[in-house]
């Protein structure tokens, strides 16, 4: 978007904060030998007891070069709720500003636009799980701050057209949020090669879905320096822990075992997909490009029920805009893939 001027869209509480500063901010120069009573820390050594680095710079350092950005380019939050909660704060006046999403979409949106008291203008998705361009841009005004693209999407499984999001970007005169939890199951390309090209892009991703990491809680954004400045400013000081830090850089560090289990995922998604299509009470099993499949079903809630009483678990998404009778279907291992067409099958 041209002109765009980050200071026009902040809060003016956010604009000139000045930000905690912690022990680890104001020294960072860690190395053997040194004593360190500035803290208050508890001096007995549990491998614990010293706070974690404020800015993750190691891990910063490893996510840099796998997703070819600079470190200054990205923020780390206690899952994605974080950072997205963090946009909030940054730029949304409570009880004056509003947010657009795209129902159905991730329902946290809405959630966090609730606590933090700001308006969630739905704009639903066509028929074909697309965006409504001229809708959304009509419903924008000075207060609409931020508009929040989940693709791929959640619950639907697809992406959105890559033309229909640059529009966005170069039309919307607010901040547009890229949720690519699941990027790494698609064939589109992430929006991270062009963050440069649009200082009013975040984009967002997690260690929670090909990385394997959904209970150390660490989400990732990306977006301009100016940004992460911002965020950087009003986020808790020790917001990501030592333990996610460590078991994140080792985790990062076997990216070929990572590539493989991704590439037997998206095997396995394609082999439920097809035997899905065969099971008399499937009517519809949609497109996807994440790591589950959005599915229509004869009676979702009856389905449901039955599948609980058989030991399994899935996402009813009956009630969502667009998904009435769909089922939501995580791709699961090979066997359990296999017992899940067997009880379909059964029913």
């Amino acid at each position: 978007m041209k002109n765009f001027n980050i200071n026009n869209l902040l809060r003016d509480n956010i604009r000139n904060i000045k930000p905690y500063s912690s022990a680890r901010d104001e020294y960072k120069d860690i190395t053997d030998g040194m004593l360190f009573i500035d803290a208050n820390e508890n001096p007995f050594n549990t491998n614990v007891n010293r706070y974690p680095d404020p800015q993750q710079v190691k891990l910063k350092r490893q996510l840099a070069d796998l997703k070819g950005v600079s470190e200054k380019n990205i923020l780390l939050g206690n899952g994605s709720d974080e950072v997205l909660d963090l946009i909030f704060r940054a730029f949304c006046e409570p009880n004056r500003d509003k947010i657009i999403t795209l129902p159905p979409t991730y329902g946290m949106y809405s959630v966090l636009a609730n606590i933090n008291a700001v308006e969630n203008v739905e704009i639903q998705l066509q028929s074909d799980f697309q965006p409504n361009i001229e809708s959304i841009l009509e419903a924008a005004n000075k207060q609409t701050k931020v508009l929040f693209l989940c693709s791929p999407n959640n619950p639907t499984a697809n992406s959105f057209e890559a033309n229909r999001i640059e529009e966005l970007l170069h039309k919307f005169k607010g901040i547009v949020v890229i949720d690519e939890a699941y990027i790494d199951f698609s064939k589109e390309e992430s929006w991270l090669k062009r963050l440069q090209e649009f200082p009013n892009l975040i984009v967002t991703q997690t260690l929670s879905k090909a990385y394997g990491l959904a209970g150390i809680r660490l989400g990732i954004c990306f977006a301009s320096e100016a940004i992460i400045s911002v965020l950087n400013k009003i986020k808790p000081p020790y917001n990501i822990n030592q333990l996610t830090q460590d078991k994140a850089s080792e985790r990062l560090n076997t990216m070929e075992t990572i590539k493989e289990e991704v590439s037997t995922i998206l095997s396995e998604r394609e082999l439920l997909a097809e035997k899905l299509k065969d099971i008399s009470l499937v009517e519809t099993v949609y497109l996807s490009d994440a790591n589950f499949l959005l599915v229509k079903v004869d009676d979702a809630n009856k389905r449901y029920a039955e599948l609980v009483k058989k030991g399994i678990v899935v996402r009813n998404r009956t009630t969502q805009a667009l998904c009435e009778n769909c089922l939501r279907f995580t791709v699961g291992t090979q066997v359990e893939n296999e017992k899940l067409i067997e009880v379909l099958n059964q029913l």
